[in-house]
């Protein structure tokens, strides 16, 4: 068995604010080894299950904060940013029997946690995919679907976990923390980081093949951007509208060419 895990930092067990998830902060390398510590859990449940081969996305920031030489033999860790369109799930194909997300974080806009976004904090003000507000899983797991793996676990904070519950009814999801305003409610890791264990197992123990979604046949996407220069802007791209002063949409048969419009407006 061969496992794919695209893993975040905002919705770790210890995080509550942006100097925590910042390489160049000194709280950071604390917080960076506790995604490695999630990572490793995730990783020690897929392999109990059977997986011989497990890779892992390190998709916060630089791509490079999961400590290489705390994982197992199994694994093989993708770091840093090439480009290609999957992003968050670069290394995603039709070999893999199953996708994991650990440590991800409730969309831009919602209020489940003080680190909420979508891909972009800086610019984006939340990004609407088929009338639902998009959350980095929504997307990644989507790219994963695109591929023929189904998405089987989720780690992140509890409205992350609620509001995506629907995309994938087969996903087995802890929720790590809380939160509300700019206060988090975080669970101890010497509860959660058994746990992630425990049900990263069990999620693999499942029909697999039952636990594929098929995507829409067709995806009608709107960016919302903080800054109206950015929608006027990134309006000339090919086939993107302008809806208002600060919204761009625009619609794909192929979810590819989704992730590929996405990589260059946000």
């Amino acid at each position: 068995m061969k496992i794919f895990i695209s893993a975040d930092i905002e919705g770790i067990t210890t995080t509550s604010n942006w100097d925590e998830c910042d390489l160049d902060h000194a709280t950071y390398r604390v917080h960076a080894d506790q995604m490695t510590a999630e990572v490793l859990a995730v990783c020690e449940g897929a392999i109990a299950a059977g997986a011989k081969q497990v890779y892992i996305r390190d998709a916060h920031d630089t791509g490079c904060n999961i400590d290489p030489f705390k994982l197992p033999k199994e694994a093989i860790l993708i770091r840093g940013w090439s480009g290609c369109p999957k992003s968050m799930a670069e290394g995603i194909d039709e070999s893999f029997d199953a996708a994991m997300f650990v440590g991800y974080h409730a969309a831009t806009t919602r209020p489940g946690n003080p680190l909420s976004h979508t891909i972009s904090s800086a610019n984006i003000i939340k990004i609407i995919m088929n009338g639902k507000v998009a959350s980095e899983f929504m997307i990644y797991s989507w790219c994963a679907a695109y591929y023929g793996v189904p998405t089987v676990f989720l780690s992140g904070d509890k409205m992350l976990c609620e509001d995506d519950k629907d995309l994938h009814p087969s996903v087995l999801s802890v929720a790590v923390k809380d939160g509300y305003g700019a206060t988090t409610y975080n669970r101890s890791t010497l509860e959660t980081l058994p746990e992630l264990r425990a049900k990263s197992e069990l999620s693999l123990k499942q029909d697999l093949k039952n636990a594929l979604i098929k995507l829409p046949d067709k995806f009608e996407v709107s960016i919302l951007y903080k800054d109206h220069k950015y929608a006027e802007k990134m309006s000339f791209f090919p086939n993107v509208r302008k809806v208002d002063s600060n919204t761009i949409a625009f619609e794909r048969d192929d979810y590819y060419e989704v992730l590929r419009t996405l990589q260059w407006l946000v």
